[in-house]
């Protein structure tokens, strides 16, 4: 299992290696001004450096091992993933709302749990292809192994994690040939759930915050005080930005969570319109870039593991973006490779490993 062929060697994606590179350094350097207070160097920032090590190891690791011995490992995977989400729910204390962290919040299961979830669908989809799905019905598997994490992240009270997984489950949907008027219904049944969630399941705070989209001046010193002061951020960065650790709103702490949630906001208000979009910029070329793996994949299952991969990037990048920007509600979704945490550091990693691991053997079979 661990051997490594040597055409794997001669093929490594340098592109890829590329991409990753500039885009942690750059949320590294974000980090280390977000978290700057007179010392050489922060705690947050070591820590981060820490998993940042750790997070390159488990890289290596998934993209050393022939990905084609993940699929056996897919359901392994998935049950361990789903136990860890219901010993959380066992022992896990409520920090900050929600029942989501163990060892004193130092790991994170519903991060772990994309991973399983990836695995686990990139399993179902090579045996049952996304492009011979063509009724609704074809669809309860895939479904009933997505409302797994996503039934405990909710049980967790973890809102924002629980949609976020929903939504990674969600991305090989693109892939099937289902007709578009079958998803009328569904769009009706949706609408119904989401009813019901708000009646029942969204707490007051939840629902302030969905509001304040809607209309933004409704609170601004209470629930859209984070919104308010992250577009100041923002709009005070101008076109070419403060400069590094020169953000007022960033330096002076009218930033709220501005190394987590509303990291984009320090980067927006320290390097401007113009390095928002050069970041941005390179997110588009990673997504496109594992396009391009997924479609060069020599079988199905690297290609859906692939694609898999590249909506674990997509969807919290483009849900963190948006609240920042105060399009969405603020439901504490990090930014890949620039939010502090390091149980999201290690499986962006981990995830990152696996595309590796199929582009270098696009060539083996």
């Amino acid at each position: 299992m661990l051997g490594i062929d040597r055409r794997s060697v001669q093929n490594f994606d340098w592109t890829l290696l590329f991409l990753i590179g500039l885009l942690t350094l750059a949320g590294m350097v974000n980090l280390a001004s977000a978290t700057a207070g007179g010392e050489v160097m922060s705690s947050e920032f070591r820590r981060q450096l820490f998993s940042l090590g750790l997070g390159a190891s488990v890289a290596i690791a998934f993209a050393t091992i022939d990905y084609r011995h993940f699929e056996r490992l897919a359901l392994p995977a998935f049950a361990v993933a789903a136990g860890a989400l219901v010993l959380t729910l066992v022992i896990a204390e409520v920090t900050r709302g929600s029942q989501s962290w163990l060892f004193g919040g130092r790991v994170q299961p519903s991060e772990l749990a994309k991973v399983a979830l990836v695995l686990a669908l990139a399993r179902y989809f090579q045996r049952y292809p996304p492009g011979q799905t063509t009724r609704l019905r074809d669809l309860l598997w895939p479904a009933a192994i997505i409302a797994v994490p996503v039934g405990l992240i909710v049980a967790q009270r973890d809102m924002g994690v629980a949609l976020l997984t929903l939504l990674i489950g969600s991305t090989y949907l693109f892939l099937v040939k289902i007709p578009w008027r079958a998803w009328l219904g569904v769009g009706a049944l949706a609408i119904a759930a989401l009813a019901a969630l708000w009646s029942f399941g969204l707490a007051d705070y939840q629902k302030e915050r969905i509001l304040g989209v809607v209309d933004p001046g409704r609170d601004r010193l209470g629930s859209g005080y984070q919104v308010s002061q992250s577009r100041i951020a923002i709009g005070s960065g101008g076109l070419f930005g403060a400069g590094y650790q020169e953000g007022t709103q960033t330096q002076l702490r009218f930033l709220p969570t501005q190394h987590t949630d509303f990291a984009f906001s320090v980067l927006a208000e320290e390097w401007g319109f113009l390095g928002s979009c050069l970041t941005l910029g390179l997110y588009l070329s990673l997504l496109i870039w594992g396009l391009v793996v997924a479609r060069n994949s020599k079988d199905d299952f690297g290609s859906l593991l692939a694609i898999g991969v590249v909506g674990c990037l997509f969807w919290p990048a483009a849900l963190n973006v948006a609240m920042v920007l105060g399009l969405a509600p603020v439901i504490g979704v990090p930014l890949p490779l620039f939010s502090y945490g390091g149980s999201a550091l290690v499986v962006t990693f981990a995830l990152l490993g696996l595309l590796m691991n199929v582009s270098m053997r696009r060539y083996v079979f």
